[in-house]
């Protein structure tokens, strides 16, 4: 049986040195096209498959990628747009770096970390996970570069993010202008534990994922402001983030209270559920019941959702981008991004107050 061709042996038979054949595949730029071609159709044709990645990460201390935290199922980040998304615009700043992604899932209901230890990578973006994660908790042992997207909140690695409380303000505002004071709330989840149900005003505050938490505190100070007693506000938490979810979310508060006049739902997904939900009860929208969303997915536009956009690709981008810039920095930086209240066709003054509404 033939020997298999080492670096050593490829190096004899073309007559060069060995750090000339290493440098035909990690450092091609140091080769004249013509030698690198050389270097590679010799070594298919004695079968070298090229240096051995494992030898070379233990060698130089490098892994060559990037490790994606996200507490959730791994077909969780092919199934949401919004983390897909997210997922396209690291992925652009990897390819932009020269390095890979390797995706850690982290399945909220479970304490196991191991995948995180198990992880051979330079670096770590952590997408979305509550302060209280035992997967996120093993991220920060790790002494390799970290970045947060959303949350949470840490005063000890870089984030990026957009100020969820002041975006959801606005939207808030814009319905209170169109005289909307009686209203229903659905939120992702707040904490690991599931809750699919009302949310009490201990609940909401004490939030361990910070997104949902400052939407909250956004619209209770907006509303209460308004005159609107926050505590008698149905607000609906549901673990899973499916249009499924906002159909059975907005149907729990519709049937606590048919009187509502405008459903806030914290994310578009939920608030396309929601929209289902309201067809299937035969109510008009927004003519009979007016429903936003948040994030500003294509199928949002696509269905005129009254949301808050917010630049999702470039919150992927920016994140690989910072943990890339290897440049001293005497402490965490933050990346704030812009968001946009998008009015749609999904938002209207309450039924009752506009007579255009009443015709034959």
């Amino acid at each position: 049986m033939r020997r298999p061709a080492t670096l050593a042996s490829l190096a004899a038979e073309l007559g060069v040195s060995r750090t000339t054949v290493s440098n035909a595949y990690n450092r091609p730029d140091q080769l004249s096209p013509e030698l690198r071609r050389r270097v590679l159709e010799t070594a298919r044709r004695l079968g070298y498959p090229g240096p051995d990645p494992v030898a070379r990460s233990l060698r130089t201390r490098k892994a060559g990628a990037v490790g994606l935290l996200l507490t959730e199922n791994l077909s969780y980040a092919f199934r949401d747009t919004h983390a897909l998304t997210f997922l396209e615009g690291l992925a652009l700043a990897c390819e932009d770096a020269g390095q890979g992604l390797l995706m850690v899932p982290a399945n909220p209901e479970r304490e196991d970390v191991a995948a995180v230890h198990r992880a051979g990578v330079d670096g770590f973006v952590v997408y979305s996970v509550p302060d209280d994660d035992p997967h996120l908790a093993a991220v920060l042992e790790r002494p390799v570069p970290t970045v947060v997207c959303d949350q949470p909140e840490l005063d000890t690695v870089d984030r990026v993010g957009i100020d969820d409380q002041l975006a959801i303000t606005h939207l808030a505002r814009h319905l209170l202008d169109l005289g909307h004071r009686r209203i229903g709330v659905v939120c992702m989840r707040l904490a690991r534990d599931r809750n699919d149900g009302f949310v009490s005003l201990d609940r909401q505050q004490a939030a361990h994922f910070h997104v949902q938490r400052a939407r909250l505190a956004g619209l209770a100070a907006t509303f209460s402001a308004a005159g609107v007693d926050w505590t008698q506000v149905p607000v609906v938490e549901r673990f899973d983030h499916t249009t499924a979810s906002g159909e059975s979310a907005a149907a729990q508060i519709l049937d606590r209270d048919p009187g509502i006049t405008a459903l806030i739902c914290t994310s578009d997904i939920l608030a396309l559920g929601a929209l289902t939900e309201a067809r299937r009860r035969g109510l008009r929208v927004p003519h009979d019941l007016t429903v936003t969303g948040f994030d500003g997915i294509p199928e949002a536009d696509r269905a005129g959702l009254t949301t808050v956009r917010q630049p999702v690709l470039e919150k992927g981008r920016a994140a690989g981008k910072l943990l890339f810039d290897t440049h001293e920095h005497s402490r965490p930086r933050t990346v704030t991004l812009a968001t946009e209240l998008v009015v749609g066709t999904t938002a209207t003054v309450p039924r009752g107050q506009d007579d255009r509404w009443f015709g034959p």
